[in-house]
């Protein structure tokens, strides 16, 4: 399991280390930091979906493996996450905390970016064992706030594309997002259970 861990953590790293080197070889494009900004949110994009897969992974092959994996996929999430906000907030708004603030309030869908940011920090706190055994069963309940954060992920990207009629991408990731969600329901959890005891017979 160590080794698996370890060889999720470095393929976690593959995107930042494309951007490093893009940015050495100027491969960044006419805009990099508009470059870099939607390449580091879309990555937190993929990170929370694929961090909302272990479960149903689980489900369907009866590994727990996959949920060993989910605190470290989840704080990939946040970590491209604030790089993400790191980066506008930098080079967009020059380290400015009112202008910042200005267009969290102005601009719905960097409000919505922001939100999910915000609500993501908690989560990101409280992913050590010591949290864990502090908040006991509020631990849970918490972390059930993933489920908001990727509607208002969705929402900011959702939102972004608009402005620009391009919904496509946004399109596909929020299917992703809708499909993975709903494998929290119940009577599909049961479905998912009795399609890995089908197979295994």
């Amino acid at each position: 399991m160590n080794l698996i861990k370890t060889s999720v953590f470095l393929l976690s790293l593959l995107p930042l280390a494309r951007l490093v080197w893009l940015g050495d070889h100027e491969g960044l494009g006419a805009n990099p930091i508009e470059f870099i900004t939607r390449s580091t949110g879309t990555w937190a994009l993929v990170f929370l979906c694929i961090t909302l897969a272990m479960t149903p992974l689980r489900l369907i092959t009866g590994l727990s493996a996959w949920i060993k994996l989910r605190r470290m996929l989840g704080l990939f999430c946040f970590f491209y996450a604030c790089m993400h906000f790191s980066i506008w907030f930098w080079l967009d708004q020059n380290l400015n905390i009112q202008s910042m603030w200005s267009d969290v309030v102005k601009r719905p869908f960097i409000t919505m970016g922001f939100l999910t940011l915000v609500l993501l920090v908690p989560l990101a706190v409280t992913s050590n064992h010591w949290a864990v055994r502090q908040l006991g069963r509020r631990w849970t309940l918490l972390h059930k706030l993933v489920y908001l954060i990727a509607c208002t992920a969705i929402v900011h990207y959702w939102w972004h594309k608009a402005g620009k009629n391009d919904l496509e991408t946004v399109s596909i990731y929020a299917a992703v997002i809708f499909l993975l969600l709903m494998c929290r329901i119940p009577a599909v959890r049961k479905i998912l259970q009795s399609y890995r005891s089908n197979s295994l017979r």
